[in-house]
This record gives C-alpha cells, sequence and structure tokens, in this order.
C-alpha cells in the first residue's frame, strides 16, 4: 500500500493544467488509487509523468500509450470516469 506521503503526491499531481484531465484524472485517484496494488501505482505515478497533451491523448482514445501496461491502466481510468462517478464537490 502506498504511504499517506506518497498517496498526497500523486493525488496532487493528478491535479494538470487541463480541466479535462483534472475530471478524468481526480476522481480516479481520489476513490481508486488506494485500492491499487502496489504495482499499479507505480503505473500511476509513471502515467503522471506523461506531458498533459499525450496524456489527454491517450484518455480520449486519440492515441495508445506505448507502454501496455500504462495503456491498460489509462483503459481503467477511462471506464470509471465512464461509469458515472463524479468528483464531490
Amino acid at each position: 500500500m502506498v504511504s499517506d506521503i506518497a498517496y498526497k503526491k500523486m493525488l496532487w499531481h493528478s491535479r494538470r493544467g487541463m480541466w479535462e484531465l483534472d475530471i478524468l484524472l481526480l476522481p480516479f485517484a481520489e476513490n481508486v488509487l488506494h485500492s491499487l496494488e502496489p504495482a499499479e501505482q507505480q503505473l500511476y505515478e509513471r502515467l503522471l509523468e506523461e506531458e498533459d497533451q499525450d496524456l489527454f491523448a491517450c484518455l480520449v482514445e486519440r492515441a495508445t500509450h506505448p507502454d501496455p501496461a500504462i495503456q491498460s491502466l489509462v483503459v481503467r481510468i477511462r471506464e470509471y470516469a465512464a461509469s458515472g462517478v463524479r468528483r464531490p464537490h
């Protein structure tokens, strides 16, 4: 399990320069990140290293991430967003 400090860092880095990314990443990070396996949490950290435009392209299916493991996580984030779960305001 990720430490509280690492979780907060990933949550903070899930806030991006694009509102569209925020609405895809923040609910996933707030509600799912803690339940991911440690290897998946590391993948999420790697995903957050992507440039906003590249990340957005993957999340809206304009591109496929070259790393199949990260692409699998992208699909999970997309599916979570499509499930209708919204970030509480």
